[in-house]
């Protein structure tokens, strides 16, 4: 089987997806990036030692841990990472000048760690990539500033990093934060809170202003930090116009978890199917995980596939659409918001246009995933309307790629572009995607899972 590795470290790497018939088969993806981060952050600042089963080796869990241990964070790894041991730390590290910490380009290591380290209190640095320096996290600065003992702040223009920070921990137990640019914001906060509370033992009162993106996220964060122990009030308001509510109280313990598969990672092969014609199965999640991303079903559903659950596992059937096409949906991503590229990539084979709404937040992310995203899909010939708040794709009528007519789609070093461009590649030939690597930011073997699940091998180059 090829791989990525045989490349030359030097060279521009493209690879090209073989376009075959309807994928039958199924698969385990990885552990979820989301709940490995959210584990470490909490297993790190907890009491004792936890045992992290099912974590994701990638990019992002490795800057996380990698910050961990420059602080003092001891933290075994087992069966090849996938097994983490993390010993506690309760107390700020001693150290003369700031702790630098390479954060890359992972969202969630530096929104995490930026509230974690400001409850914690200490000297420190995050930096990362310079697309990291691009990233907003002002909000987030704004909401720690007024609270923290001492001063942090974000100096690259606009509010993004590098994050300095040195403090003596919070002074102040209630907190307000802006909420529609990420909702990591508020989930960084949300499990910093402990590390406050028992230095106190005051309960610490969160309140988000406006609206908040990617809720079933700040859900998923909740449920995470009760399972080590913490007290999470979480009160949703009444209306619209209301404010979402987080009382937080009590401390971390030491536990043994078990990270469900990633369900963002899920959507590729979920999608596959759609696209393709066939029927996969995702196992280790169903309806009922933690990840809010399961619902992508939902809107294969909308479009007229078959969805077959079990208690550990998810299949999506396409083998006898009506009419032999998927439909066109209208639909707010809101909440699912990293799928809506690999939504885009299966909208290309509908028998309809697809609205996608709700997700103006997509542009602030590892690139702006709605009008670089669009620039992509039209190499293809679709007809793509971009919208403030997310995009309209129009069915790829006259594709202008084939083997004899390439077309080069730019990742712009998003693990997402990459995987979901796959999936075009499933029934187009000469879809050439460039920089594949990026995928190990959240999934190193994406392209080897996929040549297994369609049973045919990727056509590598380097120039």
């Amino acid at each position: 089987m090829n791989s990525i590795t045989e490349l030359p470290s030097n060279a521009i790497a493209t690879v090209r997806v073989i376009p075959g018939g309807p994928v039958h088969g199924s698969i385990r993806p990885p552990g979820s990036k989301s709940l490995t981060n959210r584990a470490l952050l909490m297993a790190a600042f907890g009491n004792g030692t936890s045992q992290l089963s099912g974590a994701l080796v990638s990019e992002d869990t490795h800057v996380m841990t990698d910050s961990l241990r420059k602080i003092g964070v001891e933290i075994e790894s087992l069966d090849a990472g996938r097994t983490l041991v993390v010993n506690g730390i309760t107390a700020s590290p001693e150290s003369e000048g700031p702790h630098e910490l390479f954060i890359a380009n992972s969202g969630t290591t530096i929104r995490f760690l930026t509230a974690a380290l400001s409850a914690l209190g200490g000297n420190y640095i995050l930096s990362g990539v310079p697309r990291m320096h691009e990233r907003p996290i002002g909000d987030l600065i704004d909401a720690l500033s007024p609270v923290v003992d001492g001063r942090i702040e974000a100096v690259s223009e606009g509010g993004c990093p590098p994050v300095h920070i040195q403090t003596a921990g919070w002074e102040s137990h209630e907190l307000k934060v802006g909420g529609s640019v990420s909702s990591q914001y508020l989930s960084g906060l949300m499990m910093a809170a402990p590390l406050a509370s028992r230095q106190s033992g005051q309960t610490v009162t969160i309140r988000v202003v406006g609206e908040l993106v990617s809720r079933p996220y700040v859900e998923m964060t909740a449920d995470a930090m009760q399972v080590f122990g913490a007290e999470v009030d979480l009160q949703w308001p009444a209306s619209a116009e209301g404010d979402v509510l987080v009382q937080i109280g009590g401390d971390y313990d030491s536990i043994g978890w078990d990270i469900e598969p990633d369900a963002s990672a899920a959507s590729y092969f979920w999608a596959a199917a759609a696209i393709s014609g066939g029927d996969v199965t995702v196992k280790g999640l169903s309806r009922a995980a933690t990840q809010g991303d399961v619902a992508f079903v939902d809107v294969l559903e909308m479009m007229g596939c078959q969805i077959e659950e079990s208690d550990d596992s998810i299949r999506v059937i396409a083998t006898e659409l009506p009419g032999g096409k998927l439909c066109g949906v209208d639909v707010d991503m809101n909440a699912i918001s990293d799928t809506v590229q690999t939504l885009a990539m299966v909208a290309l084979f509908a028998s309809s246009p697809t609205r996608v709404r709700g997700v103006a937040h997509n542009r602030f992310k590892e690139t702006d995933r709605i009008g670089d995203l669009a620039c992509e899909l039209r190499k293809l010939g679709a007809t793509i309307h971009e919208h403030e708040d997310g995009m309209t794709i129009h069915p790829l009528s006259e594709p202008v790629v084939s083997e004899s007519s390439p077309v080069r789609l730019d990742t712009y070093h998003d693990h997402r572009m990459a995987m979901s461009f796959s999936l075009a590649g499933l029934r187009l030939g000469g879809i050439e995607i460039e920089n594949p690597a990026c995928t190990g930011k959240t999934y190193p073997n994406y392209w080897a899972d996929l040549e297994q699940l369609i049973g045919r091998a990727h056509h590598w180059t380097a120039e």
